[in-house]
């Protein structure tokens, strides 16, 4: 996977800032621990720390590539593309030369090949730089869903780039400055495409190139969901998203390292950990290696609400002797979760405030439990905006809201309400910019002539949550398993089954009356019945009272001092949330008005840790 950096003036000789080059390099150290590599030229250069996953020894980075005497090309490279092994045998039928068995070089010379146009080429996660010495040109390239980060901050004669915020502020020219639409951003949940909180930096969106020259900078769209008729029948569908499931998870185990799977028990992650099974088995490979997480006393303190039904572990433990996987259960406790290290370092990793509280802190400790023992991870994530697996998809009352669907179920379980009896609701005016932001993502929404009622109106909640819920939740997987130097991979975000999923009309996915029918159906058979029958369940959220008292504790500081956050929320208003009663916040993650304590907590902790200025 890796962690990239780097920065382009055209007025200035950067061989003279070899101190500041190797400073914004080093704030990826924890994305690459197994190497590292800088190259300076008179206007640009090139970062790199390595996760060495593919070629151990042949890999490393910044690569160059090379044609006789001369170097045309440079390049620093993060994330996998799973089907090098083919573009290497094109590119060698082409005239092309390898000196590794690296998937790096093979996009190296795509770009030689192709242009711009290698993108077209790709299938896999991947967000990279390459530097073309002929045109003293830079090209910014990011993956079509968006699963690897890439972030840019133009200056007045060139760009500084990197994998996360931090190697950006690394140098002097960037200071990290959030105004009111970042606050907007933080708070309101819309996760704006392109808008990365801080002011003047951008994320190189999904799909999409950057180009930077003398001439300025220019953004070019290489990839985006579009309206196709679906012309399977149901028997057909059923059968292709299997075929494309096995082919993807196929494709995902290439590795040179232990690798594992992320398994809760739910049907998106038992899946994947089977296909991966079977896959294994047919290699001769060993069986597959899994891990899940749970709390201490979770399943005896275990209470049914709107958000969980029941609790993981019962599940995770009869898909794992199913499977006969070698599964590793990790036992977390109160006393991690509320470490003050560990929260330093989750809010070091995130660049931003904590959104989901304690989910968060748990799947850092989870991650860096499974880099023991593994350093590539499949995960399930993302199936849910894929196939309609959250509650919002099947509740009228969100998906004609008029807003985005996952702010009903926040809504419901109070969070908006905490967050108007605080003040920052109104004083952020998240109503006007949560509405403007909405009609610009259904602006963008692709529409299929002819179609109307419920159907239209799903395809627009689908294309919702995949052009922007969907995003923040791979960047906080992302941010989580990077900070401890692990490679996560999602099968669910290949673009072959993402663009022949959103294109299957909503009646099909929910043929069978449930959430997620198509993947139930296309996998039923590896699994044991009872995970087939399951009702979705989200990623758990501890219920254990101590740690909702240590969080009331922390909140009470913030009204006694002079805290940050009170400069856009009421004092008044944090003791009244902090009057309610034990338990009265409930357990829903990002959706109750716990949530809303966690944030302010942590942004707070976020702005004095991270010398953040907040500009309103």
């Amino acid at each position: 996977m890796c962690g990239i950096a780097g920065w382009v003036s055209f007025g200035d000789d950067l061989t003279r800032h070899a101190e500041t080059a190797e400073a914004m390099t080093e704030t990826m150290a924890y994305r690459g621990p197994d190497d590292k590599g800088v190259w300076l030229a008179p206007h640009v250069m090139l970062g790199h720390r390595r996760l060495a996953v593919i070629d151990v020894e042949g890999g490393r980075q910044p690569m160059f590539a090379r044609h006789g005497e001369d170097t045309p090309a440079v390049i620093t490279y993060s994330g996998e593309v799973y089907n090098f092994r083919e573009l290497r045998t094109e590119l060698r039928r082409r005239g092309h030369d390898f000196r590794t068995s690296s998937d790096t070089e093979v996009v190296l010379n795509a770009y030689l090949e192709w242009g711009e146009a290698l993108v077209e080429h790709l299938n896999g996660i991947y967000a990279f730089a390459i530097w073309d010495t002929r045109t003293e040109e830079l090209l910014l390239v990011r993956d079509r869903m968006g699963v690897k980060p890439l972030y840019y901050y133009p200056t007045s004669d060139g760009v500084l780039f990197g994998s996360e915020p931090k190697a950006i502020f690394a140098n002097p020219l960037a200071e990290p400055v959030v105004d009111a639409d970042g606050l907007r951003e933080i708070f309101g949940v819309v996760m704006t495409p392109e808008h990365a909180v801080f002011r003047g930096m951008h994320e190189v969106r999904p799909g999409h190139l950057v180009r930077v020259s003398r001439r300025g900078l220019a953004k070019t769209r290489y990839w985006q969901l579009e309206a196709r008729p679906h012309t399977d029948d149901l028997d057909t569908t059923v059968a292709t998203v299997r075929e494309l499931l096995e082919d993807i998870v196929r494709r995902q185990l290439i590795s040179d390292v232990p690798l594992c799977s992320l398994l809760s028990g739910g049907l998106d992650s038992s899946a994947v950990t089977a296909l991966a099974a079977r896959a294994l088995l047919d290699q001769d490979a060993g069986p597959v290696r899994s891990f899940s997480v749970d709390f201490a006393g979770h399943s005896e303190r275990f209470r049914p609400n709107a958000v969980w039904v029941d609790p993981d572990t019962p599940y995770v433990t009869e898909v794992a002797e199913h499977l006969a996987a070698a599964h590793t259960d990790v036992l977390l406790d109160n006393a991690e979760l509320l470490d003050p290290a560990v929260r330093k370092a989750t809010l070091q990793a995130l660049d931003l405030p904590v959104v989901t509280g304690d989910m968060e802190y748990s799947l850092y400790l989870l991650f860096r439990k499974v880099r023991e023992l593994s350093t590539v991870a499949l995960s399930g994530e993302s199936a849910d905006e894929l196939f309609g697996g959250y509650t919002q998809f099947h509740d009228p009352e969100a998906v004609y809201s008029g807003t985005f669907p996952w702010h009903t179920p926040f809504e419901k379980a109070g969070g908006k309400a905490a967050l108007r009896e605080i003040g920052l609701w109104e004083g952020l005016d998240l109503t006007g910019y949560v509405r403007e932001r909405y009609e610009d993502a259904l602006d963008e929404a692709p529409r299929l002539d002819g179609e109307a009622g419920h159907e239209a109106k799903m395809r627009e909640v689908g294309y919702l949550h995949l052009s922007r819920f969907m995003t923040f939740l791979l960047d906080r997987k992302d941010r989580m398993s990077m900070a401890v130097g692990l490679e996560v991979r999602v099968p669910f975000c290949d673009h072959r089954l993402v663009e022949y999923v959103f294109n299957t009309p909503w009646a099909m996915k929910t043929f069978d009356g449930r959430e997620k029918s198509l993947l139930r159906a296309a996998t039923a058979d590896l699994l044991p019945q009872s995970v087939v029958r399951r009702k979705k369940s989200p990623y758990p959220s501890t219920q254990d009272s101590n740690y909702e008292l240590h969080l009331r504790e922390q909140a009470g500081k913030l009204v006694t001092g002079d805290s940050p956050v009170l400069e856009f929320a009421s004092r008044a208003g944090i003791r009244e949330l902090l009057d309610k009663p034990m338990g009265s916040f409930g357990y829903g993650g990002p959706y109750s008005g716990r949530a809303v304590l966690e944030r302010l907590v942590d942004f707070n902790a976020w702005v004095r840790g991270y010398g953040v200025t907040v500009a309103l």
